[in-house]
This record gives C-alpha cells, structure tokens and sequence, in this order.
C-alpha cells in the first residue's frame, strides 16, 4: 500500500510527469543526514534497476559513498549527469564486488575497500542562494491560522535519463561527503515539506 519506509515517509513529485500539478509517489528514495552535509536522492519508480540506485542500507557511510559528485562548498547549481554506480557495488581488479557494511555493535567503520566512482556532471547552472530559497514554498497546516514553513535543501544524484531508488531513510557521514545538484522537480514529503524547480543532490552547498 506504498505508506512509506518508514512509515509514514512519504515522497511525491512531479519531476517525471511534465505536469507541476500531477504529482507522482516516489517510492524509492533515501536520505542521509551528517555533521556537515546531507543528500536526498528521489528516483523515478517507473524505471528498471530503482532499487539499487537508491539503495538504503549503507546508512553508515554516508553520502560520500551513497550518492558521490562534483559538489563544491559554497556552490548551489544544478546539473545534469550520468548515473552513478549502485551504492555498494564497485569494480576491483576487473572484478565487481559488493561491499557489506558491518554492524554498529563492531564500532566505527575506519576503512572501506573502495573508493566510489564520482559520475561525470555536464550543463551546470549556478544559482544565488536568494533564488533557492524564495522558492521554497509555505504549507499551512489545516487547523492553524499561522502559515507553518519549513526549509529544505535536498538532493537528487541520480542522472538524467534512468533514475533508480529505494524508498528509505538513513544516517551517517563519510570523507567527501559534499553533494552536487540535479535536475527536477516539485517534491512533496510526507505532506508537509515541497520544494519547488531544482532538486539538489545534497547539501550544503548536486
């Protein structure tokens, strides 16, 4: 019945179907949340492989690792670009491998045995912070006379063309784990938060 994992975290957006009024589900997203940075990427449920683009079950290393790009500090822009590989899955030696996080009780991860393949952005348009945050629309909830806003910086690293996800959430922070723009739409969580024209794939500043 697609009511969001976790529950109640719900994802809708109308980046794949041409009309800022038809608002699709996204059913396979991730979000992951540091000490200096963090990633949303939203992938187009309709596409094969979404699961896999948007796996969340690497929620300990962070978006360095879950959506890796070209981000720059102090840079809001959007771009287009290629997919990334899925999270957790590397080549080694001409080998593919998938990586297999340990579990908490074993502490802090120290070291991974790869390092992920930042994919090639193209077509950057650099925006002021002003612009992005005037875009950012007000929700009111029913019941409240006072309009309730919320900010949101969000990122989708997924590329254009085939997107792919899986709904979930998670945690963590990881080296380099700054985040670049990507292109979309308006997104709408759990019904409370939309953002409106770009889609960022991170950050701070996709």
């Amino acid at each position: 019945m697609q009511r969001g994992n976790p529950l109640g975290g719900l994802v809708y957006s109308t980046a794949w179907s041409g009309n800022n009024n038809s608002f699709t589900q996204v059913i396979e997203w991730h979000n992951f949340m540091g000490g200096d940075a963090f990633c949303f990427k939203a992938c187009d449920p309709s596409r094969p492989n979404a699961a896999s683009f948007c796996q969340h079950i690497y929620d300990r290393i962070g978006c360095a690792y879950n959506a890796p790009n070209n981000a720059q500090n102090g840079t809001f822009e959007a771009c287009a670009g290629e997919n990334q590989d899925f999270p957790g899955i590397y080549t080694l030696n001409g080998a593919v491998l998938t990586y297999t996080q340990p579990p908490e009780a074993l502490g802090v991860i120290t070291a991974l045995p790869y390092e992920p393949r930042v994919p090639a952005s193209s077509d950057c348009v650099p925006f002021e912070s002003t612009e992005l945050f005037a875009a950012l629309a007000t929700v009111t909830p029913s019941g409240s006379a006072a309009p309730a806003s919320q900010t949101l910086s969000a990122s989708g690293s997924s590329a254009a063309g085939t997107r792919g996800g899986s709904s979930g959430t998670g945690t963590g922070s990881a080296p380099n784990a700054n985040q670049t723009a990507d292109n979309g739409g308006n997104i709408l969580m759990s019904g409370l938060v939309s953002l409106t024209g770009v889609m960022f794939s991170a950050l701070f500043l996709s």
